[in-house]
Order: structure tokens, then C-alpha cells, then sequence
């Protein structure tokens, strides 16, 4: 009769711990493949936010109009456009649907969040546009853009003698549009985000400057117009 043979302990302890460190390495190997996949699509996701947020801003600043959205009692002097390092506030057509009613009050604000520094965005309609209700709105802002460690607009105009001025963080020519605008910001380097060179020419400010009455150098060192209309500084 034929002798039956089996497996001992050893072998089968020995194929136990085979197969353990088999599944070990694949659970590894696809631990490391879904830890990859994720970090690209948050490296995407960062990256569509930045250009979806370039976009925008690109859009509306470029579109601002010369409308005054308010006129200043003492002087009658109409404001057109107002700017400095934090904030701006302009008069522009809003997109898609939005655009129902006509052109509306907007202003991008950088405030800081619970992620560093944020680009806020609100809008009013322009038409029975008034500063002090607009304010008691208490509309929320929409975010455009969160984490961004340094950010400041900038603005470009023309000097008295034609030709175009240096970047200043102040925009003192509220009467009329600057040429262009700029938003300058970085990221931090654990985020691995990149924020592109964004320079936005804004169609209406050379017939704005060549139509105004006071050029952009004339009003740079104003300082009692500057402290009357002193925008809100970073929370």
C-alpha cells in the first residue's frame, strides 16, 4: 500500500510567512500608488483654483468701466475707481446671468483667513448704488482664492508728461481708471503652488486718464484725499 506523506509545521509555517510578506509589499506598493494619485489630484486642484482665480480677476478688472459709482459732496469730484495695497472697488459688467440689471459696484479684497491670505469678491448693483447701505448689507463675500502667504494689487497709470508711471500700491487717481493693474502674491512652499505673472490692462483707463481733468501724478501726494477715503486695512 502506498505511504501518504503531508506537509510539517515548518513548511507550513514557512508558506504562511510567505504569503504574509506578499500581501505586506502589495499593500505597500498600492498604498503608495493611491498616496501618489492623491497628491496629483491636489496638485491639479491647486492648480485649476490659481488659474480659475486668474481668470476671473483677469475679466473683471479688464472690463472696468468708466462709471462713477459715487461723487463726492465737498468737491463733486466722481469716483470712477478707488485702490490701494488691500483692496479695490470699480464699476464693471458682471458675467453670464449675473449681468441681469446692468453693471454692478465690485470689489476684490485680500483679507487674511483661517489659511493665510484670501481674495474675497462682492458686487452691488450700480443702479441706486449706495456706499453706506452696500455696507449694512452684510452680503458674504465670495472666495476666490484661499492660502496664499503674500499678497498686494498694484496699479499703473499715466504721469503728467504722458507716459506711463511706475507700479505704486496706491491708486490716487479715483476719478478716472488706471492703465493697468496687477496682483502680485506667493504661496507657501509647502503648498507647491505657483502664482503666474498677472499684469491686467484695463481697457478703459487710457480714454479714462486722457479725459480726466487732473492727471495721475498731480494727486499722488494728497494726503488729506488719501486719509477722507482710507480703505480698510488687512484683518
Amino acid at each position: 500500500m502506498r505511504k501518504m506523506h503531508g506537509f510539517t509545521l515548518l513548511e507550513i509555517l514557512l508558506a504562511v510567512s510567505l504569503l504574509a510578506i506578499m500581501v505586506l509589499v502589495a499593500m505597500g506598493t498600492l498604498s503608495t500608488a493611491v498616496r501618489a494619485m492623491r497628491s496629483g489630484e491636489r496638485v491639479v486642484t491647486q492648480t485649476d483654483s490659481v488659474r480659475i482665480a486668474q481668470e476671473f480677476v483677469r475679466r473683471q478688472i479688464s472690463h472696468a468701466m468708466a462709471l462713477p459709482f459715487q461723487r463726492e459732496e465737498d468737491t463733486g469730484m466722481m469716483y470712477v475707481f478707488e485702490g490701494d495695497e488691500a483692496s479695490m472697488r470699480f464699476v464693471a459688467p458682471m458675467p453670464g446671468h449675473l449681468a441681469k440689471g446692468g453693471p454692478h459696484v465690485q470689489e476684490l479684497h485680500i483679507a487674511r483667513g483661517a489659511k493665510g491670505l484670501q481674495l474675497e469678491f462682492t458686487h452691488t448693483l450700480l443702479n441706486g448704488y449706495d456706499e453706506a447701505s452696500a455696507a449694512s448689507a452684510e452680503r458674504p463675500p465670495v472666495l476666490i482664492l484661499d492660502g496664499m502667504a503674500e499678497a498686494s494689487f498694484e496699479y499703473r497709470g499715466m504721469t503728467d508728461t504722458g507716459e506711463l508711471g511706475e507700479w505704486a500700491s496706491q491708486w490716487d487717481a479715483p476719478h478716472a481708471p488706471p492703465m493697468m493693474v496687477r496682483l502680485v502674491a506667493e504661496f507657501p512652499p509647502e503648498r507647491r503652488q505657483f502664482w503666474p505673472r498677472l499684469e491686467i490692462p484695463v481697457m478703459s483707463g487710457a480714454l479714462g486718464v486722457a479725459n480726466s481733468a487732473l492727471p495721475f501724478g498731480s494727486l499722488r501726494d494728497n494726503e488729506e484725499r488719501r486719509d477722507r477715503r482710507a480703505r480698510r486695512p488687512l484683518q
